[in-house]
């Protein structure tokens, strides 16, 4: 759902299409006693779809684009919790099967997300017993861990960590594990599961056939394909045509299609953190690699203007800087122009963009012209889009260019500028949460983490450190006397 300036403040999913838009756009009496869903209807300007293939994948997607655009009516899913993974390391000497929810640089494989995290922990169980692995957290096991492990003694546990079988064969049963796991023989096993819960039943032990029955509908459950959603809209068939929208924008500017657009954008929650970020658009869709943010420099309060003309400048001056071929210039031709060939003719190592925008209006816009003037790219195209009217601004023109509020120019331009603000943002808050984590010792000069980590690890508190002399101070290791004195002395200052 879409409010004012095309912004997404409700995702949702659905199976009835129909049935579910039909309770916001002809709602019953039950739904308007409800507040929350008042508002929510009074602020729906327009909707997207995406068609996916099946329930996880619409659980997915719905996560991803929550946590993306954190929209104002979704309470759930805006954490930073994520879906459960599942690491298997076969690097390992005995591997095992783990639990996680961050995937790691560590060259191990990943399954999942997953989206029944109680299904997963069954089939996972279910694994380990089928083909005999070890479930215990050692990184490589002994006798000591053998004699406090009970998985052996119910049978669960092939107990390679005493040699009951070779660590070679322990590593073949593990690899069977993963070849189930990325779908070869699922059937087998699955057909396997069914027999032995039907031979449960002709025996009247129901109590077994139900549990079979329950592990096979987790085995499926869990290995149920589903695609994996990254950041950005990817080619998901739904209301988004970039092509389209493009070729509109295109003409809209009169200009042709910008291949590569970049767009920048401002947050500053406080004079703490002012950042910036830079998306970059190719071909109408986002192209994550190719972001980037920035923590301002040159600004100590909040300075829209100021922020955006350093942003700009790093951005564009880096580009000039690591295009070596730029010194080849034929003197009749602008830097611009220049950089274009090199970018068709593939020498140059950051491609320049055909469309700059800024997230603002005509003073940010004349920021953007300034530096890029003085910074000879003056011939790049760059463009304005103001929050309020959703206004167009272009270098050296009064008039904006206001579009219909459902072109499909305007949207390709909104969700540049909401990626744009949605980036910053979440660096802003990711040093918040940083800033939040830090020591107020970390302000005292000469505090390095060594000395913190020792201060606190034998004090605990900057309460108790004020009751401690400097001369007790400098007794412990690595802090001498003459810095204990000054940091007893900030402590009564601060």
């Amino acid at each position: 759902m879409r409010g004012a300036g095309g912004r997404v403040i409700y995702v949702g999913k659905a199976n009835d299409l129909h049935r579910r838009l039909a309770n916001y756009f002809s709602p019953s009496r039950s739904t308007l006693d409800n507040s929350k869903s008042r508002a929510l209807i009074a602020a729906i300007e327009d909707f997207d779809y995406y068609e996916v293939r099946n329930e996880q994948e619409a659980l997915l997607l719905e996560q991803k684009l929550i946590k993306e655009y954190r929209p104002h009516y979704n309470v759930q899913l805006r954490d930073d919790k994520r879906y459960m993974l599942l690491r298997a390391d076969r690097g390992e000497e005995l591997p095992r099967f783990s639990l996680v929810r961050l995937r790691k640089e560590d060259g191990a494989r990943y399954y999942g997300p997953f989206v029944h995290s109680g299904a997963l922990k069954e089939t996972v169980e279910w694994l380990n017993r089928r083909f005999h692995l070890r479930s215990c957290r050692p990184k490589l096991p002994g006798v000591e861990d053998y004699r406090h492990c009970h998985d052996d003694v119910i049978r669960h546990c092939s107990a390679p960590c005493i040699g009951r079988i070779s660590r070679e064969e322990y590593r073949r049963r593990f690899r069977e594990a993963v070849d189930l796991l990325e779908g070869r023989g699922v059937r087998d096993h699955l057909d396997g599961l069914f027999r032995e819960m039907q031979a449960a039943s002709d025996a009247l032990d129901f109590e077994r056939a139900a549990k079979l029955r329950d592990i096979r509908e987790n085995v499926e459950k869990t290995l149920e394909p589903a695609r994996r959603f990254a950041r950005g809209i990817g080619d998901l068939p739904g209301t988004v045509n970039a092509q389209a929208d493009l070729a509109e924008l295109a003409e809209a500017l009169g200009m042709a299609a910008p291949e590569i657009m970049e767009c920048f954008d401002i947050s500053n929650l406080s004079d703490n953190h002012i950042v910036a970020s830079m998306v970059r658009f190719t071909h109408g869709k986002p192209d994550n690699a190719a972001y980037r943010r920035y923590r301002i420099r040159s600004v100590d309060t909040q300075n829209d203007f100021a922020s955006m003309l350093e942003v700009v400048k790093r951005r564009y001056s880096r580009i000039l800087g690591e295009s070596s071929a730029i010194y080849d210039k034929p003197t009749e031709t602008d830097a611009y122009t220049w950089l274009l060939e090199l970018r068709a003719q593939g020498k140059s190592p950051i491609t320049v963009p055909d469309l700059v925008v800024v997230d603002g209006g005509k003073g940010q816009l004349a920021m953007a012209v300034r530096v890029l003037s003085e910074i000879g790219l003056g011939k790049m195209p760059v463009v304005g889009l103001a929050k309020r009217d959703e206004e167009i601004h272009f270098p050296g023109r009064d008039e904006p260019l206001v579009l219909p509020r459902d072109s499909g120019a305007l949207r390709l331009l909104q969700r540049l500028r909401d990626e744009a603000h949605r980036f910053a943002h979440n660096y802003n808050e990711l040093l918040m949460r940083k800033r939040v984590r830090e020591s107020r010792l970390d302000a005292c000069p000469g505090m390095t983490p060594r000395r913190k980590q020792l201060l606190l690890a034998r004090f605990h508190s900057i309460s108790a450190l004020r009751r401690i002399s400097p001369e007790q101070l400098a007794e412990l290791p690595g802090i001498s006397r003459e810095w204990a004195e000054q940091f007893s002395a900030w402590l009564i200052e601060h």
